[in-house]
């Protein structure tokens, strides 16, 4: 009987990178909890942290690689190969071992390079995995493969965070640690419901907002953070830089703006100030005409007037970045830190909140087409995921690497990348379970959880924290999957374990990391380090200079257009159901490790629907289905409330079941081609 012991390490859940600490005895973890002084946890933890660990020994886990039939059926020569490796599991799958999946993709990846190119094969995934793993998958598709094609999910949430801040002040990731919301006179929350998708930063929010009465929230429905808050901002669909703009206008026309911040430290004023100036769309009394939310034509001028004359934070998620100008409403969002020299001091910045563990890392080591490790400009730019399905579809795209990502649950327009994916000749997946994707696939290998292995996590505050396994599996972790595969193609990966691959990362992305080690990192567990880590961490950035190529902050103004939500109540024709949809607590995106929880599961165990009382009539049954030109979803169960407003109605995506995304087609960010999830028009069908 082994005794029990408590391993510290970080939760595998979201992108707030909470330090957690397990309780564990005969390799089964018994509990998990937070120490006390825990800087990102505080010693807290939200239900997914707590009770989200049930899914490692799920009784459906992936721990013996498929290959299925009908893709041996097709390549003959690779079913020789390892005919003596594989086993008979079913009607459409061979189970076979690490060595015969990896030597069957290695051959069919060789032979699509040499049939269609080098550029026919992709690379997707990483943000649930290490960046180790992540920064491999990248090299050697790069390198090896000789293929620019790679993405992950940032694709659809902060790509257009990345753009418009990198756009704007010369970075795309956060300014401030977490604690200096304790430190802001003032704060405000846009598109992100926080109490359910980043709860341990939304403790700190309430914390403060409950003490001082210092919250601006603004969301198209009521959210918890709205009954804390000074100002209650619900607001029409696809109104975020609408408001943000007319935020901008009261500073300018009001001259709360900080002169000599301007003077010092930014280009470009001048000129948006005339374009804001001229802009019909900027006047926040355009709200006088919009009926039901006329209130805001008063409310905005005071929180910008309370965000301009006080030391103040910005919190945004995916209800900024997954519209059609995400990116533009971001510059926005650092024209009002500009503006105001609210960025570059404790207490005062910009707070992107991220949604995936390491979705962060996986951005910093170069896991997307425009940027390599340490956001330099690779040899050559890829395509971005939406392309790539355009490409499948085409024929150009024949091979794709998936590493932990669901493209066939979480992406959008659901119907189209089947479609796309039918058409290649091999699908890889990297996966714990299987998903839609992994059915999807051709070969299918299980790998380690983030509880099982080593490796460094980035946050959403650009914390560095090393995972160490808090249970022992033979399983293989990602980048050895990937070592196996460059060995029987080009041979030369010779890494020994994940700290290798680490320490090449702070040579290849040092301008970030090479002060990182694991020998720091270690000593630093609770704490963590903010890149980038030289001599020291840097908790704050943009404190002398922004990290543009001469130190500058720009500004980039875009008016607002008209369309909509708001084009309708400007015309006095609103008709119809506006979807927006979200997170729950309980569950995490795919929900493929949430649903396997228990606890977790009972807590929400199908996709609801929410509906605005008044709107009852509309909704005849207790259950609709929401049709639009892309597709359907599944019946979703209608519960009543007055947290909507009318003619909004909002659901989540977790349940694969309800195929929530196959109602979104290809409406998308204007550079970033993040999709539009937060807003669609549906059609209600009773059943």
């Amino acid at each position: 009987m082994e005794n029990s012991e408590v391993i510290d390490s970080v939760c595998t859940y979201c992108g707030v990178g909470c330090d957690i600490a397990a309780n564990v005895k005969n390799n089964q973890i018994e509990s998990i909890f937070a120490h006390a002084e825990g800087v990102v946890s505080e010693g807290k933890l939200c239900v997914k942290g707590k009770y989200g660990y049930e899914f490692l020994n799920a009784p459906d886990r992936l721990k013996v690689p498929r290959i299925k039939k009908k893709f041996l059926k097709e390549n003959p020569k690779i079913a020789q190969a390892i005919a003596s490796r594989l086993r008979s599991l079913d009607q459409t799958w061979f189970e076979t071992d690490l060595e015969g999946a990896t030597t069957a993709c290695a051959m069919k990846l060789q032979e699509v390079q040499k049939r269609y190119g080098n550029k026919s094969i992709c690379a997707i995934g990483g943000a649930r995995t290490s960046c180790e793993s992540s920064y491999l998958l990248q090299k050697f598709t790069r390198f090896t493969l000789g293929s620019p094609h790679v993405d992950n999910c940032a694709r659809i949430c902060h790509s257009p965070s990345l753009k418009g801040m990198r756009t704007t002040i010369g970075e795309g990731a956060a300014t401030n640690p977490y604690n200096d919301i304790y430190h802001a006179e003032f704060i405000v929350v846009i598109g992100s419901n926080t109490t359910e998708a980043h709860p341990i930063i939304s403790n700190r929010i309430v914390d403060m907002a409950t003490k001082h009465d210092n919250l601006a929230v603004f969301d198209v429905r009521e959210i918890t953070l709205h009954r804390l808050a000074k100002y209650k901002g619900i607001i029409p669909h696809e109104a975020n830089l609408l408001i943000l703009n007319m935020m901008a206008y009261v500073i300018i026309t009001e001259e709360l703006y900080n002169e000599h911040f301007i003077a010092d430290r930014t280009l470009g004023f001048n000129d948006f100030k005339e374009h804001i100036l001229n802009d019909p769309f900027a006047n926040p009394k355009y709200f006088e005409k919009l009926e039901g939310y006329e209130y805001l034509s008063k409310m905005i001028p005071k929180v910008a007037r309370e965000y301009a004359l006080k030391k103040s934070m910005i919190f945004w998620g995916l209800g900024v970045t997954e519209h059609v100008d995400g990116s533009f409403a971001v510059m926005a969002i650092t024209h009002l830190a500009l503006m105001t020299g609210n960025i570059g001091k404790q207490g005062a910045g910009l707070m992107p909140l991220r949604g995936q563990n390491n979705v962060q890392g996986a951005c910093d080591m170069g896991m997307l087409p425009y940027y390599a490790p340490d956001y330099q400009i690779p040899d050559e730019i890829g395509l971005m995921t939406p392309e790539l399905i355009d490409e499948m579809i085409d024929g150009r795209i024949k091979a794709v690497i998936n590493m932990g990502e669901d493209l066939t649950h979480v992406h959008p327009n659901t119907s189209k990348i089947e479609k796309a994916l039918q058409k290649t000749e091999l699908i890889f997946v990297q996966e714990l379970f299987m998903t839609k994707i992994a059915e999807c696939a051709d070969i299918v290998v299980g790998v380690k959880s983030a509880y099982e292995k080593t490796g460094v996590y980035i946050n959403a505050m650009r914390r560095l924290h090393l995972s160490q396994p808090l249970v022992r599996t033979d399983l293989p972790d990602d980048w050895e999957v990937i070592q196996l595969l460059e060995k029987k193609i080009k041979g030369t990966y010779a890494y020994a374990d994940s700290k290798q691959i680490w320490d090449e990362v702070r040579e290849v992305a040092y301008r970030r990391f090479s002060g990182a080690s694991y020998n720091r990192l270690e000593r630093h567990r609770v704490r963590g380090l903010q890149w980038p880590v030289h001599t020291e961490d840097t908790p704050i950035l943009h404190q002398l200079d922004f990290r543009t190529e001469d130190g500058y902050g720009r500004f980039h103004y875009h008016a607002y257009e008209l369309r909509g939500m708001v084009e309708a109540l400007h015309e006095k024709r609103l008709s119809g159901y506006y979807l927006t949809t979200g997170r729950t607590l309980a569950l995490y995106n795919n929900a493929s490790q949430t649903l396997r929880c228990e606890k977790l599961a009972k807590r929400y165990e199908e996709t609801v629907l929410l509906v605005n009382e008044a709107d009852a009539a509309d909704f005849t049954s207790e259950r609709v289905v929401l049709k639009t030109e892309f597709g359907q979803s599944a019946p979703l169960k209608v519960q009543l409330t007055d947290k909507v407003r009318p003619k909004t109605l909002f659901c989540t995506f977790h349940h694969a079941d309800a195929d929530i995304n196959r109602l979104f087609g290809d409406r998308c960010d204007v550079f970033t081609l993040t999709a539009a999830f937060k807003s669609i028009k549906v059609e209600i069908v009773n059943l």
